[in-house]
């Protein structure tokens, strides 16, 4: 507990300045240079380290019917089934498209940057 009962922010402070004084100017240039790359690999590690949830598949349970249903109880099954059917692929269409045109701008990008 010695080391930090002589450790006070002004004195590190003042330390700090006496070590800035006694560089030359190209050796400050580099570390703010150094500071520079170092503080930007961070943040770009730090914003690519989003992490998508999990994926959990959706288990859908087929329904057991009689073999000597009518031809009309299957159209009426139908009739409730479709639109619960239009719906879910409405839905995956509009994903579709967000991602195609996700994919679409970030090749814009990649073209405007000549890549």
């Amino acid at each position: 507990m010695g080391f930090f009962s002589r450790f006070t922010p002004i004195v590190a402070y003042r330390d700090l300045r006496l070590f800035l004084s006694q560089r030359r100017p190209y050796e400050l240039v580099f570390l703010v240079a150094a500071l520079g790359v170092t503080s930007f690999l961070i943040y770009a590690f730090m914003k690519d380290s989003y992490v998508e949830q999990e994926y959990r598949p959706k288990i859908i349970y087929v329904e057991q019917w009689p073999a000597d249903r009518t031809d009309a109880q299957i159209v009426a099954q139908q009739r409730i089934d479709a639109p619960i059917k239009a719906k879910a692929l409405a839905e995956q269409k509009a994903r579709e498209d967000a991602q195609r045109a996700s994919f679409k701008r970030l090749d814009d990008k990649l073209k405007a940057m000549g890549i």
